[in-house]
């Protein structure tokens, strides 16, 4: 029997359950939009600047890159897995591409070696995760001291300035007035949904993520697939560590500080089981919006940073512990 034939079996349970996981999934997703729409009158009332063009455009494109960086982080979490170096993936890959050696050679140039930097850095975790048989939460936690030491090292402790035009004027470009960064997490975000829910590889994460070894039994190359998910979550912090080169037109070792929480806060937030086996990437962003939306109102009110991230810290437990109920009751 081929893998592709016995691992569809262990990924569909059965009619009636794939349907009542549908219906609870878009339940989920109507509960996150209406949370949006509560926090957009919440913000209305709070703050007069809220609904202004500039704040709403601000918002998205906030969210654009943690959203990028959260797709990548979505599939490793479904696949079982946590990445707690994305942060320090996306500091090393914009340090990288930033080099004058590296700028030299035009935009393009400096784009592929983001990518390649972050899908480098994401191969060695996957590697000593899967094929050395190492926990993530250390593999990762290791990934992200190192990557931050390594690109502190690369700047010299120096902030690098982007000289390519081309790679800022990806902040300033509007296509039909949406800003182009939001179109690029559109983008990666409909790739990430096409590649979980209609290819083989997403029914093999799912499996994976539900019961690591029955999906080895049916059959998966499971050190080969859980690989790949890190590879991927790198590559996605690759094209972020793009983008946010273009938001702030430099390089440093201290982008992307704090990244890896605000990601698997919004993967949770989106209802993506933490213990792996179910999740949605359209949940995910809705999340990233969720979070960016509150973390708007929390600026424009002028809370304090210590008071913005006790909010947000209380509000990753609260969703861990609806999750559970609703895990209970399901």
């Amino acid at each position: 029997m081929s893998v592709e034939q016995s691992a569809a079996p262990t990924v569909t349970t059965g009619g009636p359950t794939v349907l009542a996981r549908m219906r609870g999934t878009e339940i989920r997703n109507l509960g996150l939009v209406a949370v949006l729409a509560v926090l957009v009158v919440i913000g209305a009332i709070t703050s007069e600047n809220f609904l202004t063009g500039d704040n709403l455009e601000n918002i998205l494109v906030s969210s654009s890159v943690i959203g990028v960086v959260t797709v990548g982080a979505t599939f490793v979490i479904i696949g079982g897995g946590i990445d707690l170096s994305v942060g320090a993936i996306v500091a090393l890959a914009s340090v990288w591409a930033t080099t004058l050696a590296t700028q030299s050679y035009g935009p393009w140039m400096m784009a592929l070696c983001a990518i390649l930097v972050g899908a480098g850095a994401g191969l060695v975790n996957g590697l000593l995760i899967s094929y050395g048989r190492m926990v993530p939460f250390i593999v990762t936690l290791a990934m992200l001291v190192s990557a931050r030491g390594l690109a502190a090292r690369l700047a010299d402790n120096r902030t690098q300035i982007v000289t390519q035009q081309p790679i800022k004027d990806l902040a300033t470009t509007d296509v039909l007035g949406i800003p182009l960064l939001v179109i690029l997490l559109a983008a990666v975000a409909t790739v990430g949904w096409v590649l979980l829910n209609r290819t083989t590889f997403g029914r093999r994460v799912f499996a994976i993520g539900g019961n690591t070894e029955a999906a080895r039994l049916a059959g998966i190359d499971v050190r080969r697939n859980t690989a790949l998910l890190y590879v991927l979550s790198g590559t996605c912090c690759g094209i972020a560590a793009i983008m946010l080169l273009a938001r702030t037109t430099t390089g440093s070792s201290t982008h992307g500080n704090l990244y890896e929480l605000d990601a698997i806060a919004a993967v949770i937030i989106g209802g993506t089981l933490l213990s792996g086996g179910r999740g949605t990437l359209i949940g995910s962003v809705l999340g990233v919006l969720v979070f960016t939306t509150i973390t708007n109102i929390f600026i424009l009110n002028n809370l304090a940073t210590e008071t913005q991230n006790i909010a947000k810290g209380l509000i990753i437990v609260a969703a861990v512990l609806l999750q559970r109920r609703a895990n209970r009751e399901s």
